[in-house]
């Protein structure tokens, strides 16, 4: 996801005029052959590799996580869905491979970025609340891979290793989460100059991530020592749940009054109204998992919060399709006015994948079919929305349109 920076203008400058008195130079004889810059298949292909080659990383902002956000939430929804169909596992467990692999590069392009690049990368955080908001990706992949690391990539590499590297990510992503969720609404208060009047769904990421680590660590509570290890995971948490709901709640009314005072400034803003789903597929999924984990940990609590968990679930899933079909005409209408490709692309994916795992989960403790259709069907959406964005995201790159010199 991105800012429209991403967009570049499809015609360069137009070069000065030359002299009348000075000759125009000669140009030299090109063979009739076909070279590697021609057009043939050949030719298109090492131009494309060049064009891969040659890629600014100087441009390559936290925006571009989105993309193992939605990698990874796919193959999570899939081990998430209360369906067994021939091959989901199996397809959820190349994602998830899909999703590691892409996380591994990207944190190596990202390692370049941050010291060959030290100034554009201070200019994004400290300069640009615009691309400063999408730091709160960055936490959200690793745990997202993580969870699918517990989840499938524990059929593939074995389930104490699985343990181990989940154990990492999620340490690591919540502690990222918490800075995050900490650090940009002190430099937003202190530094960045933002308006209120100007607030749109982007300034939800940094916040949305410690709901992302609530949902992600009850998974690993069965593998702590069981008494106070495993009570202090799901009372951490809870904590979590709670700062990042509070966090949203409080952020929401702001998001709106931008929407309505401002608008969206850039058709490429449009699929960013999707992330509103964030927070309300996740709290769903997390409040959930959260009363999962009691069950054998705090079983005082347990009575109490499944009927909470359902309650609460099916209230704001609610809420959520609601919203679900305001940003889906407004993308359709986007898109009919011409609305280009870019990463903002790529919120069409984990916002959806969200309120699969907590539509699933929701069928799961209710046994109601009609949550059973509804995960079912936003799984085929987030399918959908996937193959856009990767697609559009390969597309560009071997076309010279993103992080393009």
């Amino acid at each position: 996801m991105s800012t429209s920076a991403d967009v570049r203008p499809l015609t360069s400058p137009a070069a000065p005029a030359r002299s009348s008195e000075q000759p125009r130079p000669s140009r030299p004889l090109r063979p009739s052959g076909p070279t590697r810059d021609s057009h043939g298949p050949h030719g298109s292909r090492f131009s494309q590799l060049s064009r891969l080659s040659r890629l600014d990383l100087a441009q390559l902002g936290p925006n571009w996580y989105a993309a193992v956000m939605g990698t990874a939430i796919v193959a999570n929804g899939a081990a998430a869905l209360p369906v067994h169909l021939p091959g989901l596992i199996g397809f959820g467990e190349v994602m998830w491979a899909l999703g590691a692999t892409a996380l591994v590069l990207l944190a190596g392009a990202r390692l370049v970025h941050l010291t060959r690049h030290r100034e554009a990368a201070r200019a994004q955080l400290l300069d640009n609340p615009a691309t400063a908001v999408f730091y709160g990706c960055p936490p959200m992949a690793l745990l997202a891979v993580g969870l699918g690391t517990l989840l499938l990539g524990s059929r593939v590499i074995g389930t104490g290793p699985a343990v181990a590297l989940d154990a990492v990510l999620w340490g690591v992503g919540t502690l990222y989460a918490l800075t995050v969720a900490a650090g940009i609404p002190y430099l937003m208060i202190t530094r960045h100059r933002v308006s209120a009047l100007e607030a749109n769904p982007t300034w939800l990421l940094p916040v949305v991530a410690p709901l992302v680590a609530s949902a992600c660590g009850p998974a690993l509570v069965p593998h702590l020592p069981a008494g106070t290890p495993q009570e202090a995971m799901l009372y951490g948490c809870w904590a979590l749940f709670g700062i990042g709901l509070l966090a949203t709640l409080v952020l929401l009314p702001v998001v709106f009054t931008g929407l309505f005072h401002s608008k969206l400034p850039t058709l490429v803003l449009t699929p960013a109204l999707f992330l509103v789903l964030g927070p309300l597929g996740q709290s769903v999924t997390a409040i959930h998992q959260l009363a999962d984990a009691a069950r054998p940990v705090l079983p005082a609590l347990a009575p109490v919060l499944l009927p909470l968990a359902e309650l609460y679930g099916v209230a704001v899933i609610g809420v959520a399709m609601l919203w679900l079909a305001v940003a889906l005409t407004a993308n359709l209408r986007a898109r009919r006015a011409g609305m280009p490709f870019a990463m903002t692309w790529w919120a069409f994916t984990f916002p959806v994948g969200t309120c699969v795992t907590g539509a699933a989960a929701l069928a799961r403790h209710t046994g109601f079919g009609g949550f059973t259709g509804l995960s079912v069907g936003l799984y085929l959406l987030l399918g959908t929305a996937w193959v856009l964005a990767a697609t559009g995201t390969a597309t560009g790159l071997l076309r010279g349109r993103l992080l393009a010199r």
